[in-house]
């Protein structure tokens, strides 16, 4: 018995050690993003199958045993796979199984008949009859056949439009299905040079957008020809990295981009300084952008500690391949992590990591699809990590197949299999919402399209659900315009006659009377304001009831939105949309005050307050009906919600205009320039409290720093 027991503890230890030992081998996690921009973990997609090295190849049968400095990827339409080592000016074509076949570059007969070689080659292309190398430091495109054999030159093209100063030095290389190329050169920021079959300079593609200060612009013009040379040169706007689809769309990629601007790219999901691109034959960026973020990481760190292992700064995107069924996959070389999108801009899956285990990259130099595989050339390593697709991925695969070819029925068993094994794709839910929105389930297909965030397909869903409502209680609409309409009118009548007998009125008003006088300021701002000082129709109390609308006002926007306009979620408490009133309102009632005291303004604060709080008395009217409409009202109505809502800021901040004006029996030039000296004067306010703040914690931290000190003393 002690033998057993003895032996059943040793079987458990065994199995603890070697789980501790399979969750540490784990060589990096499967991610998307949510929202909120949380990581979320996914199944694994691709999964590590083997890394290949140079001795794996059989270079040893080459003129070189080793790679030396390994510049591109690709792989053709057979699945072999070729290798630009830029060392020693080759490429290295390998089969499918990454055997050494041949090399070619290192010596050719050029079409003068002379003796010739690749000179650093950094980037290729093959197409159905032809390789197209990219000579870099000998300034031109060289052209093998697929054997390898030489077959002609692509000098470096010339033509009015490319500045004198402009130097040529091609590192990548695309071609479409008439025989265009594509070149993309280290050292030209005008975008990607294109030239027919015959080499003949086309056009510049799709150049960076950059912000340039005004004051560069200025000096530009006095600067000398090198001066402007070498600005030229240190705008970072080059391309570092190309491809092209089967319908002629180019692909793009650049790691030299401001880092901040990349960022905000990337988190705003805007075409602007995004690190990747997708060019038409006009140059203009069509990449769809369906997802919650732009390409590339999202979770930066500013101030990276490298002692901890962490890596700052946004993705250093270096390439980008094209996978089956519209996906496409970039890699990031700080990180080593690769970040795969549909057709549709949507994040499928980041995978991969820094390290020396089996699926980790130490620096990615290119990619490239092979069948079901993706593959990674490793710089620093000197070795290929071989990524093969999961079951998960081939059902990914397959959904994005059936979707895009409409097989929709089809398409919503995967999405199923797939939301099985990942709850939180959203791809899925939106690929379900498509199959219920062909069938006509609206609501459904809305409830689908909710959980995947998709405020454009909601919105769609939604118009056909509203359309199919109103055709159901086509009576209500009208009954429902009649009633607000009767109850507005209503409303405004009674105002009328309390306004009306008000007039004559003497002594203390009614707390009704005073509020409801904010009904004639609506229409009458100046003897309104008049009587609001002089006559005494309002006080303190009946602004403070239109201040305190307002909040609950902006406070019920902030909750009662509906989905479309409010997607996250998002909420606020009256706390701080009391604070976002009251502040400005204060700041704007101190700052005149003070302001008016030195310029025979004849309002005293108390005045001023009730002018600016009866102001306010429009906002409830627009804001409530605008949080109303978004129930009703689909994205293409969502610019009637903004006009609501502007259209009340005008009438308040005109209301507010008018209102100082009388109070202080200024001029309209005079009340014009108060008023702007109110804004710089609230401006000043706020700076003194932030100052004075600032001031105090210090003062409050060193007294504690003392206290402190004389408590460990003692």
């Amino acid at each position: 018995m002690k033998k057993i027991v003895s032996l059943i503890a040793l079987i458990m230890c065994l199995c603890t050690v070697l789980g501790g030992f399979s969750t540490f081998a784990i060589a990096y996690k499967s991610y998307t993003y949510s929202i909120d921009g949380s990581p979320v973990d996914s199944p694994d997609a691709f999964t590590p199958d083997r890394q290949v090295s140079a001795s794996d190849m059989n270079l040893s049968k080459s003129s070189s045993a080793t790679l030396s400095d390994p510049a591109d990827l690709v792989v053709d339409d057979q699945e072999n796979v070729y290798i630009v080592d830029r060392a020693t000016n080759r490429v290295i074509m390998l089969d499918k199984y990454y055997k050494f076949v041949m090399e070619f570059g290192t010596a050719f007969i050029n079409d003068q008949g002379v003796p010739d070689s690749l000179n650093q080659p950094s980037g290729m292309f093959i197409t159905a009859e032809e390789i197209y190398v990219a000579d870099t430091e000998n300034c031109r495109i060289v052209v093998f056949d697929r054997n390898g054999v030489f077959k002609r030159i692509v000098e470096e093209p010339s033509s009015d439009v490319m500045s004198e100063d402009a130097i040529y030095k091609p590192i990548a290389i695309s071609v479409d299905g008439v025989g265009n190329m594509y070149v993309v050169s280290s050292t030209t920021n005008d975008g990607v040079i294109v030239m027919n079959s015959k080499g003949i300079f086309q056009c510049y593609l799709g150049a960076q957008k950059v912000n340039v200060d005004a004051v560069t612009l200025i000096w530009r013009q006095f600067m000398t020809a090198e001066q402007r040379a070498q600005l030229r040169s240190s705008v970072p706007t080059e391309y570092n990295n190309i491809t092209i689809d089967k319908e002629g769309f180019v692909y793009v990629t650049t790691s030299s981009l401001d880092p901040g601007s990349q960022q905000a790219a990337v988190m705003a999901n805007t075409g602007d300084h995004s690190p990747i691109k997708k060019l038409n034959s006009s140059g203009d960026d069509v990449m769809a952008r369906s997802g919650f973020f732009g390409p590339g990481e999202v979770n930066v760190i500013n101030n990276a500690d490298e002692q901890k292992g962490e890596i700052g700064g946004p993705s250093e995107i270096v390439d980008v391949a094209l996978g089956p069924e519209g996906t496409w996959t970039i890699v990031d070389q700080k990180r080593s992590k690769f970040y795969t999108y549909d057709s549709y801009g949507r994040l499928l899956h980041i995978f991969g990591d820094k390290g020396q285990m089996l699926g980790n990259v130490v620096m990615a130099e290119a990619i490239a699809y092979q069948g079901d595989k993706l593959i990674c050339l490793d710089k620093t390593a000197l070795n290929l990590t071989v990524y093969v697709r999961t079951e998960y991925g081939d059902i990914l695969i397959e959904a994005l197949h059936n979707d895009n070819e409409r097989n929709y029925d089809a398409a919503v068993g995967d999405w199923e299999k797939i939301l099985q094994r990942n709850g939180n794709f959203d791809a899925a839910y939106v690929g379900i919402g498509k199959s219920m929105y062909r069938e006509g389930k609206w609501e459904e297909a809305m409830e689908y399209y909710k959980y995947a965030y998709d405020t454009e397909q909601y919105s769609e869903a939604f118009k056909e659900y509203r359309k199919e409502w109103v055709s159901n209680w086509v009576w209500v609409v009208p009954v429902v315009v009649i009633l607000v309409c009767f109850g507005l009118s209503q409303l405004f009548g009674w105002a009328g006659r309390v306004n009306k007998r008000g007039i004559l009125k003497k002594g203390k008003r009614k707390m009704h009377e005073e509020v409801l006088y904010a009904f004639h300021l609506f229409g009458h701002p100046f003897d309104g304001f008049w009587d609001l000082k002089h006559e005494k129709r309002g006080s303190v109390r009946g602004a403070t009831f239109w201040v305190v609308l307002a909040v609950l006002s902006f406070t019920y926007q902030a909750v009662g939105q509906a989905y479309l306009f409010n997607p996250t979620g998002a909420t606020s408490s009256v706390f701080v949309q009391a604070i976002s009133i009251l502040m400005p309102l204060f700041l704007v009632v101190t700052s005149n005050w003070c302001l008016t005291t030195l310029m025979d303004g004849e309002g005293s604060y108390k005045d001023i307050y009730i002018a600016c709080g009866y102001s306010l008395a429009p906002m409830p009217f627009f804001v409530i009906p605008s949080v109303l409409l978004t129930h009703v009202f689909s994205l293409g109505e969502a610019g009637i919600v903004s006009l609501l809502v502007s259209m009340a800021w005008i009438w308040v901040g005109l209301l507010v205009f008018f209102g100082l004006q009388v109070t202080h029996g200024y001029s309209l030039f005079k009340n014009l320039l108060t008023c702007l000296m109110t804004i710089v004067g609230a401006a000043f306010i706020m700076f003194l409290g932030l100052l004075f703040t600032g001031l105090l914690q210090k003062i409050v931290g060193f007294i504690s720093s003392i206290i402190t000190e004389i408590s460990f003393r003692m």
